[in-house]
């Protein structure tokens, strides 16, 4: 997979993503793409509509012209994305965002796989894993690139995810020659290459992924009917352009993609949908309320605020907005009125993705007693499946975060039973088993997740896995994850995804200790949460700048918020700042609450403890 040798022919696109009249078929037009090479399917409505140019800062390796519902985005990380077809990444079609020049790799990034972009600091997130591998964009099904080795058809099914992996870590390695570059257009393949063999997946095996927090329906964003819901709203589109509402759902729709799939390419064509169904009916609170959400996902929270409070102005009922509204709230380290807003939301819209929000809040605040009663209450109300898995999910963390490693695989195992694809449960249990010292069913368990779903919170803990391991190789395999990371993190910004929160936590312990520095002051002025506060202490102290640390990582422990690196952070930070006793406080109680918290985090509080002559 060498980068800037490969070459797209992308067919044309229409206005908005939506198919061709007749339909596009899963079937390539031309010759089946080769290793290398990439045959992206058009999903349009009939001409293009950029005037037949290519407003990429650089020279395109595609033999036709790229389609976008006006223009073409050329975006910062050599990611080319377009109301409905793919995320063209690669290493030279345009300056990239500190990733160097970029060149098309011929391949679309329509990741089939991957994770949301929460930061961990939010519930607002929660999906699964799409079962069709289907481009959503494509409607009947978009063709792909297939690099090198990896198989298709049905045969391909098993092994191609593993084939997707050993090919990112190769990349990862040229990656320390190449820079960021070739890690970039590495996983971009990756992602693509997950999607391929998905898309031979028998539909009567995919998983169930409902995402209830969005206010779309249960049973469209089930990860088997999400891409067919798509499908069908796309076809009803082509009849009915003019229905505002159904273009708000698609819009919607897409951003659950981007979170379930773990591709930030979607969130363009997500923000194009709701601005049509906002064109042809303004202030239509639906396409409010998912603009509310798509700023969520994309880490813009004052601009989420903003948009879920215009939503309740048309509609004080909508779950969606109410939902936004507390999750924007929570994100800007607003707490009290978060708190107001999930009573409000309680008030008006009681149900699953109230309750979810409403613990979460009480949760920070330290409150754990109220914050698994009222999720269990929400788990005894779940009807479906996708509830059933995302509300177990929550408990299991909730018990984990405590080290009630017996409660948390209780209930990982019950959202497994209700859907046994469900990414933040299989994640969950990994992280179970490696704080009980199974360490080899954790790392299987991770790779399968990260296979899926690349986000930096999953690749930095595989790393640490494999560092722990200690095997010939796993210094090397750490590594590649680490480099993952950074190259998930400018994909993200590419598609206009603030990603500092993300890049200060994995830099700070694994990669780039200025840039984690740079990136979580940035995060700083823009929100100030725990989350936030940890983070730039860590920062900070990783640069050797602990007395400035201090203040930030004990008012990252202010809320009563039980989380134990917040601990282990501002232990290791007092005892380097010569305030043993309170150093060993904290420390102590760190592995008290969570002994298995972390890899390398435990292991670091206990050699700090035995240090200071506590040794657990």
């Amino acid at each position: 997979m060498s980068p800037g040798t490969n070459e797209s022919a992308p067919t044309d696109v229409g206005d908005d993503g939506l198919p061709a009249s007749g339909g596009t078929t899963g079937a390539p037009a031309g010759p089946t793409p080769g290793a290398g090479e990439a045959t992206r399917t058009g999903t349009g409505t009939g001409t293009e509509t950029d005037a037949g140019t290519n407003a990429d800062a650089g020279t395109n390796a595609g033999t036709g012209t790229e389609t976008d519902a006006g223009t073409e985005a050329s975006t910062g990380a050599g990611t080319e994305t377009d109301a409905g077809t793919e995320a063209s990444t690669g290493a030279g079609a345009g300056a990239g965002a500190g990733a160097g020049t970029a060149t098309d790799a011929g391949t679309a990034s329509d990741a089939g796989t991957g994770t949301g972009t929460d930061d961990g600091d939010s519930h607002a997130a929660h999906a699964g894993t799409a079962a069709d591998g289907t481009d959503p964009a494509d409607g009947d099904g978009g063709v792909r690139a297939v690099p090198a080795g990896v198989p298709s058809g049905a045969a391909g099914v098993a092994d191609g995810r593993v084939v997707a992996v050993r090919r990112v870590a190769a990349a990862g390695r040229r990656w320390r020659a190449a820079q960021l570059t070739g890690c970039v257009v590495a996983l971009a393949v990756a992602l693509t290459a997950g999607g391929v063999v998905l898309g031979a997946r028998d539909d009567r095996t995919a998983p169930v992924a409902a995402v209830p927090g969005t206010g779309v329906s249960p049973q469209l964003l089930a990860s088997a009917d999400l891409d067919a819901g798509i499908r069908s709203l796309q076809a009803h589109l082509r009849s009915q352009p003019r229905d505002f509402g159904s273009w708000a759902t698609l819009g919607l729709a897409y951003v659950e993609q981007a979170r379930t799939k773990g591709d930030p390419s979607r969130y363009p064509q997500a923000e194009r949908a709701l601005d049509r169904s906002l064109r042809l009916r303004p202030d239509n609170d639906p396409a409010l309320a998912g603009r509310a959400a798509l700023a969520a996902a994309r880490h813009r929270f004052p601009e989420a605020l903003k948009w879920a409070d215009r939503a309740l102005a048309e509609n004080p009922y909508s779950e969606r907005a109410l939902s936004s509204r507390i999750d924007a709230l929570v994100e800007l380290g607003r707490y009290d009125e978060a708190s107001e807003a999930a009573d409000l939301a309680d008030s008006r819209r009681p149900g699953v993705p109230v309750f979810t929000r409403y613990a979460y809040v009480h949760e920070l605040r330290g409150d754990v007693k109220t914050a698994r009663r009222v999720l269990e209450q929400a788990l005894g109300t779940a009807t479906s499946r996708g509830d059933v898995a995302y509300v177990a999910t929550a408990l299991g963390q909730l018990a984990w975060n405590q080290g009630e490693y017996g409660r948390a695989r209780t209930y990982y195992d019950r959202a497994l039973g209700a859907d046994e694809a469900y990414l933040p449960a299989l994640e969950g249990r990994a992280r179970t088993q490696a704080a009980t010292g199974e360490n080899a069913k954790a790392i299987r368990g991770m790779e399968d997740v990260v296979s899926r779903s690349p986000l930096p919170q999953a690749l930095t803990l595989l790393g640490e896995l494999y560092e722990a391991r200690g095997g010939k190789g796993d210094a090397r395999r750490a590594r590649d994850q680490y480099a993952l990371v950074d190259a998930w993190t400018a994909l993200a910004r590419a598609n206009g995804v603030n990603a500092d929160l993300d890049t200060a936590l994995a830099a700070a312990d694994h990669g780039d200790r200025a840039a984690a520095l740079t990136a979580a002051r940035a995060e700083w002025s823009r929100r100030r949460t725990v989350h936030t506060a940890d983070a730039l202490a860590w920062a900070l102290h990783v640069n050797g700048r602990d007395e400035e640390a201090l203040p930030y990582a004990r008012r990252a422990t202010a809320t009563g918020y039980r989380n134990a690196a917040f601990l282990q952070h501002r232990g290791t930070i007092e005892r380097a700042t010569g305030h043993p006793g309170q150093a060993r406080s904290a420390l102590s109680r760190a592995l008290e609450l969570n002994p298995g918290f972390s890899p390398s985090g435990a292991r670091a509080a206990r050699a700090d403890l035995k240090a200071l002559g506590e040794a657990r």
